[in-house]
């Protein structure tokens, strides 16, 4: 966690008291690489000249929006960015993640949440990643075993594509939990995985052929209508 607090952080509001107040909070909390922009232009300036860790941004600046603010800091730098905003339509939480963002917040909002998903995004960027062994799992009599990408039914080795392969890891990391289509799309597909969601539909049917015994009457990959998919796991094998 210390490391994670000595990262450089940029917020990007128009309002000083906001901006203010963030500091504040964050600095009772351990961060103390705190950088401040109250437009876009500034914000470009600085991204420059520290190079910030993450990026805290507002939706409504006065020389533009958050949203082509972060396409242009994109062309800098690939760093995390979390929108913190009054904006909470549909439409604007959509455009914000489907550009990239991390995260979007609705003011108001709590502190201490924040602080969670505004840690949570570094971890995941920043912390090393841990070397663990690819699982290996049960579904009922098969065995998935994601290190070699293979589905073992019956005296029958059905080999996993590359695809179902991460769908697979990100729906078994996530075992027992509803994982969003957008999740699995961006597993699959990475940032540009807008419009994937047929082709994802595809994909699980074919994941299905391999790890159920009835395909059409699905008992470990469940469909959750309108959120996205569940895989249950019985039983870790290794």
């Amino acid at each position: 966690m210390d490391n994670i607090k000595n990262k450089k952080l940029l917020i990007v509001d128009d309002e000083e008291d906001i901006r203010n107040m963030l500091d504040g909070f964050l600095r009772k909390e351990g961060f103390n690489r705190i950088y401040h922009a109250d437009n876009c232009a500034e914000a470009i300036k600085m991204c420059h000249l520290v190079k910030p860790d993450i990026a805290i941004l507002d939706v409504m600046l006065p020389d533009g929006d958050g949203f082509s603010l972060l396409s242009s800091l994109r062309q800098i730098s690939n760093l995390p960015a979390l929108y913190l905003s009054a904006r909470g339509e549909d439409e604007d939480r959509l455009l914000g993640l489907g550009l990239g963002a991390d995260d979007y917040i609705v003011k108001p909002f709590l502190p201490r949440e924040l602080l969670l998903r505004l840690t949570a995004i570094l971890r995941r960027v920043y912390s090393p990643p841990q070397q663990e062994q690819p699982p290996v799992f049960h579904l009922g009599t098969r065995i998935i075993d994601l290190g070699s990408g293979t589905v073992q039914s019956d005296d029958k080795l059905l080999p996993l594509t590359a695809k179902e392969l991460k769908l697979l890891f990100k729906l078994y990391v996530n075992r027992n939990r509803i994982v969003t289509s957008d999740a699995l799309c961006q597993a699959a597909w990475g940032d540009d995985y807008y419009g994937f969601e047929n082709t994802l539909m595809v994909h699980v049917r074919r994941i299905r052929e391999k790890i159920e015994v009835i395909p059409s009457s699905p008992q470990y990959l469940q469909t959750i209508r309108g959120l996205g998919y569940k895989l249950l796991v019985e039983e870790e094998f290794r």
